[in-house]
């Protein structure tokens, strides 16, 4: 039986910096992770996890993080990307939510046939199709969670947990590695370029110097860390309300939703007070809770829990990439306008797909910062990811499982 380590949570957060600038690092000297749009925390992050499965493998120690302050990040992520959300968006992108979501639906479906499919070719038991199909990739390790043990009762899985895990975590370092490059190329296949006129929401560039560099003082982050505090706690004491309708939603979808509704109300009964939306101080605080979430996400990754587990998770999820990029290159971005705003969604559709909202914006924001500002995307694709389809997610797993 290896020991276990388990490392502090402010240890973990240090760590974290310390992982991203390796990263950062890395994709400055290797040409294609700059190319391919590969995000600096997924490379440091990633390699990371793989020390730790070697400390694993030759020292029999697990180590393990305290990840109570990633979750944090991750509210003022998505706090941040409500607070930048303007109604005049969210009503251009109406019909792209739409779209998207109907997209999102149809993939959910054929995601499920290709799971069943490859399961039956490799003569998997019973049950573990919905593991390595909606339940672990679109759904995550929440879903998967949440479901394993239903699905362990009623097939007679064992290990359905660890198998959806299993699937859930490959999946997710996929999504990190696919995003960047599928958008790299339909960017430089169709020419497309961002409307430079826009205020950057998240992805600001390393080295800014544009018109509103310098303006980021200890004022502005203060104000903008108030008011994302004020949401916060908004939506912890709305979490409790928005339960009792029936709707069971993620705390950082609620502070998601409760942000849009403060930042296109309160700016207009109180015009003389400063708002943070689309600063360059909000952008800054979104890209490094962003950043680091991502690192803390990927280098706490148990490696090791993948294995025994045979050839059959890779050729199913192998599959399943090769349809989800066949999918956003020939059904998603056609579909959502060949634009650039259709090219960043293509980035995020590997989150949504393969691994998770927060992979999603991480793709899209590694895309944004090479290429300019895509702000309907980082509106309409937490909307359909986060929420909606979770909706659906759910009405598949339990029609699969009867």
């Amino acid at each position: 039986m290896p020991a276990t380590f388990e490392v502090s949570g402010f240890l973990t957060f240090t760590l974290a910096i310390v992982v991203y600038f390796i990263g950062a690092g890395l994709n400055g000297v290797i040409a294609p992770l700059r190319r391919w749009n590969i995000p600096e925390a997924v490379t440091g992050g990633l390699l990371a996890a793989v020390a730790t499965l070697v400390c694993y493998r030759v020292l029999g120690l697990a180590i393990s993080f305290d990840l109570a302050a990633r979750d944090m990040l991750l509210l003022y992520f998505f706090t941040g990307i409500g607070l930048n959300a303007r109604l005049s968006d969210l009503a251009l992108g109406g019909r792209p939510l739409l779209i998207l979501l109907l997209l999102t639906v149809v993939y959910l479906g054929l995601q499920n046939v290709v799971a069943i499919g490859g399961a039956k070719a490799l003569g998997l038991p019973d049950g573990i199709a919905p593991l390595l199909g909606s339940v672990s990739l679109i759904g995550g390790h929440g879903t998967t969670i949440a479901w394993a043990p239903l699905i362990s009762e009623r097939f007679g899985l064992p290990n359905a947990l660890e198998v959806g895990i299993a699937s859930a975590t490959l999946g997710l370092v996929i999504a990190s590695l696919v995003g960047g490059p599928v958008a790299g190329i339909l960017i430089n296949r169709f020419k497309l370029r961002s409307d430079e006129i826009l205020a950057p929401m998240v992805g600001l560039p390393d080295d800014d110097v544009g018109p509103d560099a310098g303006k980021v003082t200890y004022v502005s982050i203060l104000r903008a860390l108030l008011v994302l505090n004020v949401v916060i706690l908004t939506a912890y004491s709305l979490e409790g309300l928005v339960e009792k309708t029936g709707i069971k939603l993620p705390l950082f979808v609620v502070c998601l939703l409760v942000a849009i509704v403060l930042t296109n109300t309160l700016p207009h009964a109180m015009p003389r007070m400063a708002w943070p939306a689309r600063t360059p101080a909000l952008a800054l605080i979104s890209d490094l809770s962003l950043k680091i979430f991502l690192a803390m996400s990927l280098m706490s990754m148990q490696l090791w829990t993948l294995g025994g587990l045979g050839p059959a998770l890779a050729v199913v999820l192998g599959l399943q990439t090769l349809v989800a990029v066949l999918y956003i290159l020939f059904v998603v971005f056609p579909a959502m306008g060949r634009d650039y705003q259709a090219a960043v969604l293509s980035a995020g559709f590997t989150g949504i797909s393969l691994g998770a909202t927060p992979t999603a914006i991480a793709n899209m924001t590694a895309v944004t910062r090479t290429h300019g500002p895509a702000p309907i995307a980082f509106i309409i694709l937490p909307l359909v990811s986060a929420f909606f389809i979770d909706i659906a997610n759910a009405l598949a797993i339990g029609f699969m499982l009867r």
